[in-house]
């Protein structure tokens, strides 16, 4: 009787455990998703249903909770954002809805304006 040679397969723990890392890598991706914010800058901090943005300088734009917020400047103490499509204005201690977002403005200067904005 002569041996014969078989493939060599890898063992069931070890596949159910590269399925688990990569369900665990997707799950992770898909979280970030959820929670809908620009990573990677300090003027965003976000929950999974709101997050605080920080916009300095005309055109200023991040993409949060599935929107694009824009800061267009201010005038006479409003600020000028674009959310999505839609154009709105606010001032310190106000709150708006544009689209999907309310937005609480609770900073307004010159040059910067800062938010909370929530999915509506």
């Amino acid at each position: 009787m002569t041996a014969q040679s078989y493939p060599r397969t890898m063992p069931a723990t070890t596949t159910s455990r590269s399925r688990l890392a990569a369900g665990l890598l997707t799950g992770g991706l898909g979280l970030a998703a959820l929670t809908g914010c620009t990573f990677g800058s300090e003027n965003v901090r976000c929950s999974p249903s709101s997050c605080t943005v920080t916009l300095e300088g005309t055109d200023a734009q991040v993409d949060i909770l599935g929107t694009t917020l824009t800061f267009a400047g201010t005038q006479d103490g409003r600020a000028s954002l674009g959310v999505g499509s839609a154009d709105v204005s606010c001032a310190e201690g106000e709150s708006v809805s544009a689209g999907s977002l309310d937005l609480e403005c609770s900073s307004v200067t010159e040059d910067r304006v800062e938010l909370t904005a929530s999915l509506g």
